[in-house]
Order: structure tokens, then sequence, then C-alpha cells
């Protein structure tokens, strides 16, 4: 019995998802809830388990194809259960044609047409054919019969490196030309330049006809006259093949250059045809140097939410900076400790802890607008969202109840998060109900951005590189003498470390005036992070 077994949804009210790698071939044995592929939802990559004990029988799905949920991408033969055998090629033919003439539910019918098929065919393939999909594919572009293929991959496997040999042998050309399909994708540059070879071999031509193919020459003499048309028709002197030698260099004349750029537009107009013919892959070929990328799965869920979120609510971005020389000299010390404890303090857990206490003090950037009931929703959760580049795109894990963790618990979660996040483990439920986005940019490299918000958020907070610069600090005077004028306070430009901020708000919800009294908040934490102590 062959079980069919079909893309379930693999995320929340997903309705396709693209098929990644296959883990498995036909003819592999497998156990139930053993991997069989790897899926690329809106955010991760997640494997799909086997429904079954048995064999995998026939993927129905390319690695790298977009698949509607519910439909069968892959069958199996289950074990214990008798073995369904497929029909050949020439069967299943000799059925269809049986069902177009009407004859179908007439017993005889459907054994006389496996008797009087191709037999040649048929005695090679003697049952159902192992290919992967991709293999199955190229036959068909190339018009060849799998059935009829010699497979040298494991258990007989047919491989593309089969298909094409099959090709190239000549049996499998000749049945395309037969048919007509290999034509729509075999290049029409080279038809036209095989004429071309044809007349240099033949050299009937009465006016001594110039080949297609470019002579590539670094030098070429011409009269003027010549050179002009060359211009006008777009060809280069260097590129008109010739026997003609004028004080022994190449000589052309109009005619050949005539002749050349005639055959160069048949070629270019029968490469459109082909192209034509060929439909969007033939197209892809023709590119050469270009490179199309498939924008889906994370890139494609990244693009809709960032287009939404900037199409939805109008940004306006703060920027500040800060002295974090305390905040510097705080991880130095603390740092060893943490190590010890087998935890990696990095600078964000401090920026993680300094953005909820200021949330607290302004609970208005911890929102979301609810234009549906017309609501400004103040949250009461403090889900802090660290933006995390992965080879896949941009992710968001959220650390939640930030404001219930401590440092090193902090720091702990997010390396686990965004080691996750980078390796496309990490769950759907780990990325959702986040209150406050994070982006730290200055760690690749950079001073200021406007980060978008991770809608329907209503702020986020942009992090420069840490960098020494000139600084201007205010000290209380010590005496009279050591204030300018008397003031009560001394100024001295040291040099300092300082971060950039940047904060972008939803203007619907969040004033300037907000903003800039948030962001007024964390530098003051994060300037005297022992503040952070009683958080």
């Amino acid at each position: 019995m062959v079980r069919e077994f079909k893309l379930p949804d693999v995320g929340e009210g997903l309705t396709e998802a693209e098929i990644v790698d296959w883990l498995v071939e036909p003819g592999d044995t497998v156990k139930e809830d053993q991997p069989v592929a790897e899926v690329e939802t809106d955010k991760a990559v997640v494997e799909v388990p086997a429904p079954v004990n048995g064999t995998v029988r026939e993927i129905l799905a390319e690695a790298g194809e977009m698949v509607p949920v519910g439909n069968v991408i892959i069958t199996f033969d289950v074990e214990g259960e008798a073995v369904q055998e497929e029909p050949t090629d020439a069967e299943a033919a000799a059925a269809d044609e049986a069902a177009d003439a009407g004859e179908a539910g007439d017993a005889t019918t459907e054994a006389e047409p496996a008797e009087t098929a191709d037999a040649g065919d048929v005695s090679e393939t003697e049952g159902r054919v192992f290919a992967a999909p991709s293999a199955r594919r190229v036959a068909r572009e190339l018009g060849v019969d799998i059935g009829s293929v010699e497979g040298s991959g494991p258990g007989g496997r047919v491989t593309e490196a089969d298909v094409r040999a099959a090709a190239e042998s000549g049996g499998a050309a000749g049945e395309a030309d037969e048919s007509g399909d290999g034509q729509a994708v075999e290049s029409a540059t080279r038809r036209v330049d095989d004429e071309g070879d044809a007349a240099a071999t033949t050299p009937t031509d009465a006016d001594g006809a110039t080949p297609a193919e470019s002579a590539d020459r670094d030098r070429t003499l011409a009269a003027p006259a010549t050179r002009k048309l060359a211009e006008e028709e777009g060809v280069d002197l260097d590129a008109v093949p010739t026997d003609e030698r004028k004080d022994g260099e190449a000589f052309v004349t109009e005619a050949q250059v005539q002749q050349y750029a005639e055959a160069q537009q048949r070629a270019q107009a029968a490469d459109a045809e082909a192209v034509s013919a060929g439909g969007e892959s033939a197209a892809v070929e023709a590119a050469g140097e270009d490179e199309r990328i498939p924008y889906r799965g994370v890139r494609r869920t990244i693009g809709q939410q960032m287009e939404r979120s900037k199409f939805t609510a109008p940004h306006v971005t703060h920027h500040d900076q800060v002295d974090v020389t305390g905040l510097v000299e705080a991880r130095g010390r603390l740092k060893e400790r943490a190590e010890e404890r087998g935890t990696k303090l990095t600078y964000m857990p401090f920026v993680v802890k300094a953005v909820v206490a200021a949330l607290k003090e302004h609970p208005i950037l911890n929102s979301q607008l609810d234009e549906d009931d017309e609501e400004i929703l103040v949250r009461g959760d403090y889900n802090i969202g660290v933006a995390t580049a992965t080879d896949a795109g941009l992710m968001v894990p959220v650390v939640k109840g930030a404001d219930r963790k401590g440092m090193l618990e902090i720091a702990d979660e997010m390396r686990d998060l965004v080691e996750s996040a980078r390796e496309r483990s990490i769950a759907r439920e780990d990325m959702q109900g986040g209150t406050f986005t994070i982006t730290n940019f200055g760690a690749i490299g950079g001073e200021y951005a406007t980060p978008i918000i991770n809608y329907p958020e209503t702020a986020i907070l942009g992090l420069g590189a840490i960098e020494e610069r000139p600084w201007v600090v205010e000290r209380e005077a010590q005496g009279a003498s050591d204030g300018a004028n008397g003031d009560a306070v001394s100024k001295e430009v040291e040099a300092r470390k300082v971060m950039t901020l940047s904060l972008s708000i939803d203007h619907r919800v969040i004033d300037g005036a907000d903003a800039a009294q948030f962001v007024n908040t964390v530098k003051e934490y994060l300037e005297t992070p022992e503040l952070l102590l009683l958080e």
C-alpha cells in the first residue's frame, strides 16, 4: 500500500512553504518520525518527519520548490504491507490511450497495449524508475525517456548525469527533435553557428559568404566606407571573418561586413525565438552572469514586515549619544566573574536592563496601537526583542519577562536564543510577543541609523558602536580655585567611551518629547550602571 504524505501546516496559518532539502531519496528505508525533509517557513527551517515505517517510494517536490500546504510531497511503501507496483511508462501510456479511445473498463484492452508497446523501452526499465525530481526535470527538458536511461546511482537510481549522458549519446536527442520539445530550449545561437560552420566547411557560397562565427582578431584593415558601414551596423571589424589580406593584414570588405551583420541579426532573432519558446528557464541560461535569488521564505517575510511597518507607522528617529565609560569599566570588572559562572557577559544585557527601567518610567514606548478598536494598548509585559543577523536574514528572538530576570539570566537566555536563530532551529513562539526591540548595528559598524519599528510595536532602539571620542566631562569643583570663575563645576575635555543611540518611534502614538525623555533615561542608566542594581 502506498502512503501519501501531504505537506502539513508547520507554522501558524501557513499556506505554503519551501522545500529546502530532502534528507532521503527514493528507495531509502525510513522509520516513523525520522526527518525526511527540511521545510522553510516564514520564520525558520523545520524538519518534516516520516509518518510511517517503510520505504520512500517517490519524491514529488523538488528542493527549492514552494509547495502549498496539503499537497502530497512524498509517498511511502508501508512496511509489512504489499508493495503496489508502479506501472511502467509504456503501461501508463497504453492506459491513457485506452482511456482516450473510450475503451477503459475492458480488461483485454489493458493487456494488449502492454504487449504492443515499445518493447525496447520497457524491457530495460523492468518496472518503476528510481530518479530524483531534478533528474526527471532534466529528462523532460532534454526530451529523454527516463525509463530508457541506465542509472549509475545507488540501487540503479538515475542521476542527472545519467540523463545528460543519454541525451548526448544521440538517441534521446533524436526523440527530442521529433517531439519538438528539445528545440524549444536548444540554443538558437548554436543553430546559427552550426549553419555558419557548415558554410565554412563548404566554400560554395557564390558571394564568398562569411560565416557568423566571430574571427576575434586584434587588427583589421578596411576602407573608410567599410568602417562607416560597420559602425552603422554595430559590427566589430575584428570579428568579421575574412580570407583576404592586404599588406600582410586581414582585410575586410563591405560585403563581408554586411553579411556578418545579417548573420548576427538572424542569430539574435533566433535566440529571441528560442528564449520565448523555452520559457523562463531558457531566459535564465541566456542571462549568463545574472543571478536570480528566490524572494520567499524568511527573506520575503522580512520584506513584508518591513513594508507593512514603514508604510503603516509614521517613523520619526531621535538620535543621541551617551558616555558609557562607566559601563565599559563595570563590564570589565564583572566579565571574569560572569565567565566563572559560565556566562559570557556582553553589553547587551546592560542595555536590556536600562531599556526596561526606562520603559517603566515611560510606558508609552512599551505599547501597540489597536487600530480596529481605536485604542493604544500599553503592554504590562516587558518582552525585549533583540534583532539578530542570520544567514537567512534578520530575525528577532524575544527575551520575555526581562523585568523579572537578572543580568546573567538575560545574558544566558539571549545567547541561547541568538544561537538557535542563527542555526535556524529557533521555535516560532520564541520570536513572538515582543513589546520593544533593540538592534545593535554597531556590532557590525556604523554610527547612526534609522531602525524600522518591529510592527506592531511602537518603538525600536538602535545601538551604534562604542568608540573613544573627545568628551566634555563635568565634575563638581573641589574648591573655589578648581572652578573657573568660581563655577560650581569644572569642565574638561577627555577621551571617553561613547555610544550612539537611534530611537525610532511610531509618531501616531509617541511624541518627540516622549522619545527624548525615554532616551535621557536610558542614558542615565548606561552612564551610571550601578543604578541597574536597584532594578
